[in-house]
């Protein structure tokens, strides 16, 4: 399945069976914001959890990589299942729209949580932890945003979802 998002001043190439189109700014950058509000959700519970129950980093972090692709792809599915599609097309649909996006943040945020000094191991109650979260997830914001808007152009990552937003 190939789903362009079309705009009246993007022109459209037929390349084999592929469509193309150049995908805006704004359209990755909400398709960006999006993926960052399940990562935000699953990272920051999956964080505060494991340091709250003094999990080693490796097992926080698995808890938070999860629980942000979880959160990341029920943010995706809801709508879809509202449109009436069903559970497993829904599923589909989610796991092509988000799941280079959401590796890609994953990547990033829980990599600038492991190198900034301390982060990891301040508690919850600090402005290390939250700090670091914040820009973490700022970070991985701004380095996903370019690699959704080449997602899009190619009728990949979350230009699937768009079919089932009408």
């Amino acid at each position: 399945m190939v789903t362009r998002i079309m705009n009246a001043s993007t022109p459209h190439h037929v390349h084999g069976q592929h469509t193309t189109s150049r995908a805006s700014w704004s359209q990755a950058a909400s398709a960006t914001l999006h993926c960052l509000t399940g990562c935000a959700i699953g990272e920051v519970l999956g964080l505060a959890v494991g340091t709250a129950l003094g999990l080693s980093n490796l097992a926080t972090i698995i808890l938070a990589v999860v629980l942000a692709f979880v959160f990341g792809y029920a943010l995706t599915i809801t709508p879809v299942l509202r449109a009436g599609v069903p559970l497993a097309t829904a599923l589909g649909v989610a796991f092509a729209a988000d799941t280079v996006s959401i590796t890609v943040m994953e990547v990033i945020d829980n990599a600038i949580m492991l190198v900034v000094p301390g982060a990891m191991d301040a508690g919850l109650g600090t402005w290390l932890f939250w700090g670091a979260l914040a820009f973490a997830l700022a970070v991985a914001f701004v380095v996903t945003v370019p690699v959704n808007r080449w997602l899009i152009g190619r009728g990949k990552g979350h230009a699937v979802v768009h079919q089932y937003h009408h």
